[in-house]
């Protein structure tokens, strides 16, 4: 049995399309950066601890977890607690090209083993009000670096130079080879 150590209905969307049977437990871990922890080690540390938290309580299963992050010059865009911070966010990442980072880790039976996907985003120049608008939609509030590209923050951007499923939070080709890494080969028929 897999298991998709996370909440996120883009996560488990992504698992569905593929016809992976799976079912979802919450990692419940803590998700606060270190002060000199940079940003590949951290959303790598919280894919493992994720992945390990779940492995701990559903043993014998192949636990899935992955975590993401928004990445401009260093800096770390995580989800924004108010709108106010993804208004302020938006602002940052317009016009600029950022990398979104995100780690799948996956562990059984006390091994956990992982890979790491960085995909470069162009967003187009915006306008105050055009960034306002958008987060008027409330689709920013529960994303790393305040948009979501399959939904309407696909408006936002120029280009990607990398893995759409990566930015959406799952890199699924990463995800494939490490579940096959555990015994778990993809079949196109079940």
């Amino acid at each position: 049995m897999i298991v998709l150590a996370s909440t996120s209905p883009r996560r488990r969307q992504l698992l569905e399309m593929l016809g992976i049977p799976f079912r979802m437990v919450a990692p419940q871990i803590e998700e606060t950066l270190g002060p000199a922890e940079q940003p590949e080690g951290y959303v790598t540390r919280l894919a493992r601890e994720k992945a390990r938290a779940v492995a701990a309580r559903e043993r014998g299963a192949v636990v899935v977890a992955a975590d993401t992050t928004v990445v401009l010059r260093g800096r770390v865009f995580e989800k924004p607690a108010t709108p106010d911070q993804a208004v302020e966010m938006l602002r940052r990442l317009q016009g600029r090209k950022h990398q979104v980072l995100t780690a799948v880790a996956v562990a059984s039976d006390g091994r956990v083993e992982h890979a790491l996907d960085v995909t470069d985003v162009t967003f187009r120049r915006l306008s105050n009000q055009q960034i306002a608008d958008y987060v008027a939609t409330g689709e920013a509030l529960d994303k790393a670096g305040a948009y979501a590209i399959q939904g309407k923050g696909a408006a936002l951007v120029e280009g990607i130079h990398g893995d759409f499923f990566g930015v959406m939070g799952l890199p699924l080709r990463l995800v494939l080879d490490l579940l096959a890494r555990f015994g778990v080969p993809y079949r196109f028929t079940r």
